[in-house]
């Protein structure tokens, strides 16, 4: 049954969301969602830190694969031996970029005094699967080989995304443990994109076409993943059976979020398999939108949350 989401969103989210144009995410025709997620980008950019240095890097790519960018932020005057974060952005598989997560990694750069890399991998439908992984783990594992010369301290490297990047960050570190390598001590999952089948019940409840939705969920999965016949746990993590073995996992999402019942599911999995995980479900938030009304009282609690977990698991 779908869910009418201005009857029950969080009040301080209502306004924003009554902002939002109808057919924002309506992905008829990705090039042109693409060119108007930008345009809206940089016609209301987001505050960045003063005290934060951006290079740009490029890791090699695998399989004779293109090179991958690379961002790094970090704080001036950052000492070394600093924990890292490997930062892979959402858009559902086909939008976004490491550019406009820009303010989000400078922000943890510096309020955590971290080195947060960013990954600019190749997106879908031009690039399915593997190449968006394929990119991740060439920018992951370039990060972790040069985690010295950057000063980063390699026994605390997390990784973490929201949405797509969160599902990407989860089928990563399943990725990095059956190659045993690089070494990861923590994903940070928030609101992942993990489940291809679109059969749960909140995959059904959100259809409202200006936030993430059903039917624009089921072009992203068609996009990363439509040509394959079987498709493998890297690129679906949901489809996972066995996750013993991977890092401590901290899951966050709304309950207006079409990925809840995915996300409450891969929580208690991981759970069930040993591995030490903190869920968190926020009432009234729809996908995305903590990161659109920043002053709301459950936005600030939403990244103070975020922020004591990194805390905990870095030991900062």
């Amino acid at each position: 049954m779908a869910i009418e989401l201005e009857q029950f969103v969080d009040a301080d989210h209502l306004a924003v969301l009554r902002a939002i144009p109808a057919g924002t995410v309506v992905l008829d025709d990705i090039p042109r969602r693409r060119a108007a997620f930008a345009a809206a980008a940089d016609a209301a950019p987001m505050p960045m830190p003063d005290d934060v240095t951006i290079s740009e890097e490029t890791a090699p790519g695998v399989r004779g694969a293109p090179a991958v960018r690379v961002k790094v932020y970090r704080r001036n005057g950052v000492t070394n031996d600093v924990p890292g974060l490997y930062w892979i952005h959402g858009g559902g598989m086909v939008l976004g970029s490491a550019d406009r997560d820009d303010p989000r990694c400078a922000w943890l750069a510096s309020k955590l005094g971290i080195v947060v890399a960013s990954v600019d991998y190749r997106l879908a439908p031009e690039h399915p699967y593997p190449a968006p992984m394929d990119d991740c783990y060439s920018g992951l594992s370039w990060f972790a080989s040069n985690a010295s010369a950057l000063g980063v301290d390699s026994a605390r490297l997390a990784i973490g995304g929201a949405s797509a990047g969160a599902g990407l960050a989860a089928g990563l570190a399943l990725l990095a443990r059956d190659l045993k390598a690089p070494a990861i001590c923590f994903q940070l999952l928030i609101y992942p994109m993990i489940d291809d089948t679109n059969t749960t019940p909140s995959s059904y409840d959100i259809i409202d076409d200006r936030v993430w939705n059903r039917a624009a969920n089921i072009v992203g999965w068609e996009s990363y993943v439509g040509g394959l016949d079987d498709i493998p746990i890297y690129a679906a993590p949901a489809r996972a059976d066995d996750l013993s073995g991977l890092p401590p996992a901290y899951v966050s999402v709304g309950t207006l979020d079409m990925f809840l019942d995915e996300d409450i599911s891969y929580a208690r999995k991981l759970l069930a398999s040993g591995v030490p995980t903190e869920l968190h479900v926020y009432p009234g938030a729809f996908h995305g939108s903590n990161g659109l009304v920043p002053k709301a009282a459950l936005t600030r609690r939403w990244i103070a949350d975020e922020h004591a977990a990194l805390v905990r698991a870095l030991g900062l």
